[in-house]
């Protein structure tokens, strides 16, 4: 028989998706199971996009450009003056979703064997698309205790190489939506200025800061311009994760030709799901702002919810709809298994994800878990009262 690829081998698991298996079981037993472990917002698509789709009446449903379509660039470009970002049609190049943004980023700016810094805990396809590219991934662990922040940025300056091409953040930040400082941006800007480096930033979830603050993007940031990879994508924002449409946003030339190369190879984004974003871009303020009120009432709701679990820790996340909490357990991924497997609390259970997978280091995050709050507060409540029994049973039985 033939041997698999090492790279394939060496691929992680995702913690998000991976005990899919327990979770479908558990379903077919007849267990209603809440899903916290992964990003699906339960709010309606934006009804633009709905409408567009319903619209669509076409002969042939043919290639786009491998760039996207033009006008869904021109409206991608409206979109972020609205945010203060310099982008114009040209810089901006249309993906199959944020992950093929993330992939096509890497791909284009990285050799085999190029190291780039990572804030962790981080979403755990960089780790992913990092094995693809054949690049490292050097981390930068950061604390619950600390609420996330990054450590001094001395840290960064100890794991700078001869082999350092870039610094990858997410903001705000999947999975501990932690929201960076115009203090911690400037600085990163600092660093990437002083060693010529890639800022590669995912700002996926840029219209959910809870903050008053002004919001910080790389593409604000002066002086680095060439330096900066945007990752984008409309899927969390206009609740249309389906659709699979994100892009690559940058004012370097250079890596554009590099990302077209790539983008041609694999022909072109998703039509429909193209049609279906240009629709949903210029969106009712009013849609934007229920979904925003709604995640604050939720945030709230939840971290208020875990806090009160004894034994429990999380600390108030300032964007996205993620929080990343301590548990009473030594095993948070066994944990997370036998919820699935083994317990039910008046025929529910809660789905979450191991923060374990979302760490470079090894050991770290073990008694965490990622939890989305992508759920209505009826169903928040529920599932937090399953959380309880489920620990309080979990410890009584001695599982550790």
């Amino acid at each position: 028989m033939p041997s698999i690829s090492q790279r394939g081998q060496n691929m992680p698991q995702s913690p998000i998706r991976k005990l899919v298996p327990l979770a479908n079981a558990a379903k077919a037993r007849g267990v209603k199971v809440y899903h916290l472990n992964i990003g699906q917002p339960d709010l309606p698509t934006m009804q633009a996009g709905l409408d567009e789709m319903k619209r669509i009446d076409r002969k042939v449903l043919e290639y786009s450009p491998s760039e996207g379509l033009l006008s869904l660039r021109q409206k991608l470009a409206n979109y972020y003056h609205r945010f203060k970002i310099n982008a114009d049609v040209e810089d901006i190049i249309v993906t199959t979703g944020g992950s093929e943004a993330v992939l096509f980023a890497f791909m284009s700016c990285l050799n085999p064997g190029d190291e780039i810094i990572v804030p962790e805990p981080a979403y755990a396809n960089y780790m992913a698309f990092a094995i693809v590219a054949g690049a490292v991934i050097k981390s930068i662990p950061t604390s619950i205790e600390e609420g996330f922040a990054l450590p001094p940025m001395e840290k960064f300056e100890e794991l700078i190489t001869p082999k350092t091409k870039g610094i990858l953040i997410c903001n705000p930040n999947n999975p501990t939506g932690y929201l960076y400082t115009q203090k911690e941006m400037r600085q990163l800007r600092d660093i990437v200025k002083k060693h010529d480096l890639f800022l590669f930033s995912d700002e996926v979830y840029r219209e959910f800061c809870y903050t008053g603050a002004p919001y910080i993007s790389a593409c604000h940031l002066e002086g680095i311009e060439q330096n900066v990879i945007l990752i984008d994508s409309v899927s969390k924002r206009y609740s249309m994760t389906g659709i699979r449409v994100g892009s690559i946003v940058t004012k370097n030339a250079a890596v554009r030709a590099n990302v077209m190369k790539f983008c041609q190879a694999r022909l072109s984004p998703p039509l429909i799901g193209q049609l279906i974003a240009e629709a949903a871009i210029d969106a009712d303020p009013e849609y934007m702002l229920d979904t925003y009120n709604e995640y604050v009432e939720r945030r709230k709701f939840l971290i208020d919810g875990i806090n009160r679990i004894p034994g429990c820790y999380s600390p108030i996340p300032m964007g996205a709809f993620y929080t990343v909490a301590k548990l009473p357990v030594d095993d948070a991924e066994k944990f997370c298994a036998w919820c699935l497997s083994d317990f039910q609390f008046e025929g529910c259970t809660v789905m979450m994800a191991p923060a374990s997978g979302f760490y470079v280091t090894p050991g770290l995050g073990k008694n965490e878990v990622r939890l989305a709050y992508v759920l209505n507060k009826e169903d928040l409540k529920h599932a937090l009262i399953v959380l309880q029994k489920a620990l309080e049973t979990y410890n009584a039985l001695g599982k550790e």
